[in-house]
């Protein structure tokens, strides 16, 4: 059983925003070039000084990462959360963090990627609405990133639409559902875990970077056997970036698609950009309702309400 819909505060110029890092250490360069960008955006970054830590190829110890997140969240004078990077690791936090906090506490989270494994479960379990897009040391840092979609996204914009240039058909068709899903490989990783993916009713977005075909395949098949992909009602896949076949081989990832998502007579839609992308990362809301229209017109991909609210 899902629940109810929570929506977290709006931003506003000004406000403060916790710096997270739950998953992979990473370059400070770039974590300070990112910084400066979401300065130049109006928001005031915090982060604590244990950040910079390292386990491995950790962030620091899963105690660390995992205070981190709820102490941030916890805090007043923070707004919103936004993640570093993603890489590996976000699956350690979730049997130690306490998902009550995210309702006590309902603030906008932002990250993509391995972050996926968080922006799911916390959505799951208290009915908060996450967000799929850039990160602080990547697409931040390096200012590819859609700061309209950015913006409509995290300051309370009702019914906007999500960038489609260069997307394509491969099934026509409408829908309407709940946006919802990310990286492809934390999706699947998800299965017979107590955090196991919701997808019933939703628009089911999926996006991974540097799988061939044959791994996407697997995966998707993966997701079929466990039955999640029985009530999905559109399927929009991202830029799939470097997913390709191998050299000399003439079959694309598109018609793998086309062939394992056979059994689902519902619109399919190809190369948004969110997540690993080439440029310009759009900011996806996961939790809202979404309308999809497909044909040989174009592709509209419309987020149907505001996924913040005024308080």
């Amino acid at each position: 059983m899902s629940e109810p819909v929570l929506k977290p505060a709006a931003l506003r110029v000004g406000d403060r925003i916790g710096v997270l890092a739950p998953a992979s250490s990473f370059s400070r360069q770039a974590f300070e070039a990112g910084c400066e960008r979401l300065k130049s955006l109006g928001y005031a970054p915090i982060y604590s000084p244990d950040i910079f830590d390292r386990d491995l190829y950790f962030a620091g110890s899963v105690e660390r990462r995992a205070q981190e997140l709820e102490s941030m969240l916890s805090r007043d004078d923070i707004r919103g959360l936004v993640c570093v990077r993603g890489g590996y690791g976000s699956n350690y936090l979730l049997d130690k963090i306490h998902f009550d906090l995210f309702q006590r506490y309902p603030k906008i989270l932002l990250g993509c990627s391995d972050i996926t494994s968080l922006l799911t479960a916390i959505h799951d379990r208290t009915g908060l609405v996450t967000f799929h897009g850039p990160m602080v040391a990547k697409d931040i840092a390096d200012g590819t990133f859609n700061v309209l979609s950015l913006k409509q996204a995290v300051q309370g914009s009702t019914d906007w639409q999500l960038p489609t240039d260069g997307m394509q058909v491969l099934r026509p068709g409408q829908a309407m559902g709940k946006l919802y899903g990310g990286c492809l490989s934390m999706l699947a990783a998800s299965l017979g875990t107590p955090f196991e993916i919701q997808t019933e009713g939703t628009i089911l977005f999926i996006e991974d970077i540097g799988e061939k075909p044959f791994r996407i395949d697997r995966m998707l098949m993966q997701l079929h056997l466990a039955s999640k992909l029985k009530g999905v009602r559109a399927f929009v896949f991202g830029e799939m970036l470097d997913c390709l076949p191998p050299a000399g081989e003439s079959y694309t990832l598109q018609d793998v698609i086309r062939k394992v998502l056979a059994p689902y007579d519902v619109p399919i839609v190809y190369g948004l950009k969110s997540g690993h992308v080439s440029s310009a990362n759009c900011t996806l809301p996961i939790g809202v309702q979404a309308a999809l229209v497909a044909g040989d017109e174009g592709i509209e991909l419309t987020i149907l309400e505001a996924s913040t609210e005024f308080r």
